[in-house]
């Protein structure tokens, strides 16, 4: 079993940077990957980021590649989503998700285990 955690959301301005945490259970260092996603109002869940907890691999959404920042800390079992430079369309609930099946990386299939989410509300 896997439990996941995140934190860090809240309102911003934007171009203001937020960084959010995602505290995994032991169990996630099975996964193929850690990932980010996120949700708008009346939108589908849409991937942003992901990565390994060992490695170079990282991944991500075309809308937010220079952006936003994927790290991960293994001896804390953190992984981090650093977002810079916020417009108001990042406007979502982010989730932390460990990926358990093999595929593409952007698929939200792949992944079983999910948080609770946290919001991020960006005004413009």
């Amino acid at each position: 079993q896997v439990q996941l955690v995140e934190s860090g959301g809240g309102l911003v301005q934007a171009g203001d940077s937020l960084r959010l945490s995602c505290a995994a259970s032991a169990g996630a260092f099975s996964s193929y990957a850690m990932g980010w996603f996120r949700q708008a109002p009346g939108k589908e869940r849409e991937f942003v980021g992901a990565t390994t907890w060992r490695g170079a691999g990282v991944w991500y959404a075309d809308s937010v590649k220079g952006r936003f920042i994927i790290s991960r800390d293994p001896a804390k079992a953190l992984v981090y989503l650093q977002m810079n430079s916020l417009k108001p369309e990042d406007t979502a609930v982010y989730y932390c998700a460990a990926k358990t099946k093999a595929g593409t990386i952007e698929d939200v299939r792949k992944y079983d285990y999910w948080g609770q989410g946290t919001q991020v509300t960006v005004s413009s």
